[in-house]
């Protein structure tokens, strides 16, 4: 047996390490390593309750909408108060815009670059994988990048700037939509459309957003403008290195549910496990700390009594993540957890088949920009330009809230404590901090260092293949892991 440090990764946000113990050409072992300490929680201690709404979206660079949005909910449920139906839309289209530019970010810079490595040189595909998707000198960087860009512009519409806008606020959003701005939202939403289905997909977004098995995926795939889709180009790989067998981890999901209106959300909340779906308990999730390097408790605790104390030399730690649990469960989270969790009938088709793995992860993140963008028009079509996008609250001196919701990489959940009119207690669990934890006090691994068991690991190689394709198809933001 022979151990081997993986590591810092590139193309993530953030530091990160994978130590691996490798036995007869494949991973017997593994931990997952977060190396980069930061300490929001500490900050906003004795603070007043909305500068959250100034710290929080400093997490990250990436996905800072979604941590807003996640304080924004944490305080309103504090507050007592309700956003107008203009602000619930408004806050939808914001955070869709940084969703979905975080999928196509992840697919075509992050991901299918790893592709283009020379191990792969003697597969059919290679030559035109390697001039389509070679990283940032590809013909995939100079196609995307512009759609990017102008899809992005929907971002300083609607709040200003990006990242760490401060538009979005517990009563709704600052900024108010004209009837003209209406007009350019449904144009630039046109123009992504345009370049989702002559780049992406080749093909219209409801027919994606309708594939509905295994079958109907490879039926669709079989056709020529199909196949020679940047979609199609991935199912091709996909197939040929068996991605579907590869980076399975508890095939138990969660999702908090996201893109709330009248009552309802689009994508619901709930938890899957062996073919049934059930209602979320959130009281039941609980943080062990007893690999972290952090100061132990007695038993793992709900974050709303959860505390924030590091400790780098504490024993058995060898990670600044704590260890989230769901009723002492590992859970994966994430774009396939989600649209598993809201029955999307493609997901259910792929997991029954094979689970949870580095395939079905990207089909469901790419799944995710057709039924999205379809929805954006809806929802910029039902603004009503002359009616609230706030309702003014204000914060009793002694409160608590929770604010739970699901960014790009998955269910994202924000706890504040009030008391005497400051911030008690501020805790924070992120996506990739349920994805890459650590062991907890049952041994239980992580929902990553569990995919990584069994990766095969081929002759000779450095920097394994197999673990960067897994790794990436979880798309670790550290930064927010580790807040």
């Amino acid at each position: 047996m022979s151990r081997k440090i993986i590591g810092p990764f590139n193309r993530v946000e953030g530091d990160l390490e994978v130590q691996l113990d490798i036995e007869a050409g494949q991973v017997n072992d593994a931990w997952v390593v977060s190396p980069m300490y930061r300490g929001f929680e500490q900050m906003l201690h004795g603070k007043s309750p909305m500068d959250a709404m100034s710290y929080v979206p400093r997490i990250c660079g990436i996905c800072s909408v979604a941590q807003s949005v996640a304080a924004a909910y944490a305080i309103a449920d504090a507050q007592g108060v309700q956003m107008p139906r203009n602000g619930e839309l408004a806050t939808n289209l914001i955070l869709a815009n940084e969703n979905l530019a975080d999928h196509l970010t992840h697919f075509y810079m992050f991901f299918m670059p790893d592709f283009t490595r020379e191990i792969y040189q003697s597969e059919s595909w290679y030559a035109g994988v390697t001039q389509r998707f070679t990283a940032v000198k590809g013909t995939a960087a100079k196609d995307m990048l512009p759609a990017r860009a102008q899809f992005m512009h929907m971002m300083g519409m609607l709040a200003g700037k990006w990242p760490h806008t401060l538009s979005i606020q517990p009563g709704g959003t600052s900024r108010a939509i004209t009837s003209v701005e209406k007009v350019r939202l449904l144009g630039v939403l046109y123009q992504f459309r345009s370049f989702l289905e002559n780049t992406l997909f080749g093909d219209k977004l409801e027919n994606i957003a309708n594939l509905s098995s295994v079958k109907s995926l490879q039926t669709w795939l079989v056709q020529e403008q199909h196949e020679q889709s940047d979609f199609g180009m991935f199912l091709q790989i996909a197939d040929s290195l068996n991605l579907a067998v590869m980076g399975n981890a508890t095939d138990h999901f969660m999702s908090f549910g996201v893109y709330p209106k009248d009552g309802q959300r689009l994508f619901q909340a709930g938890v899957w496990k062996d073919g049934v779906v059930s209602h979320l308990q959130p009281e039941t999730i609980k943080e062990d700390v007893s690999h972290s390097w952090m100061k132990k408790g007695s038993d793992p605790k709900h974050p709303r009594e959860g505390v924030t104390i590091p400790d780098p030399d504490m024993k058995d730690g060898y990670t600044w993540c704590k260890a989230p649990r769901l009723a002492g469960d590992v859970v994966e989270v994430g774009a396939l957890a989600r649209q598993i969790v809201n029955g999307h009938p493609l997901i259910k088709s792929l997991v029954a088949e094979s689970g949870g793995n580095v395939r079905n992860r990207i089909v469901a993140r790419l799944l995710e920009l057709a039924l999205v963008v379809i929805e954006m028009e809806t929802w910029v079509k039902e603004v009503e330009p002359e009616q609230p996008f706030y309702h003014i609250s204000s914060m009793p001196n002694e409160a608590e809230g929770s604010g739970l919701m699901e960014a790009a990489r998955g269910s994202l959940g924000h706890w504040i404590r009030v008391k005497n009119g400051r911030i008690l207690n501020y805790q924070i669990i992120a996506p990739t901090t349920w994805n890459f934890a650590p062991r907890d006090m049952h041994g239980q691994l992580g929902a990553l260092e569990q995919a990584l068991l069994g990766a095969p690991i081929r002759e000779g190689e450095e920097t394994p293949v197999s673990v960067q394709h897994i790794v990436r198809s979880f798309d670790p933001c550290m930064v927010c892991t580790v807040h």
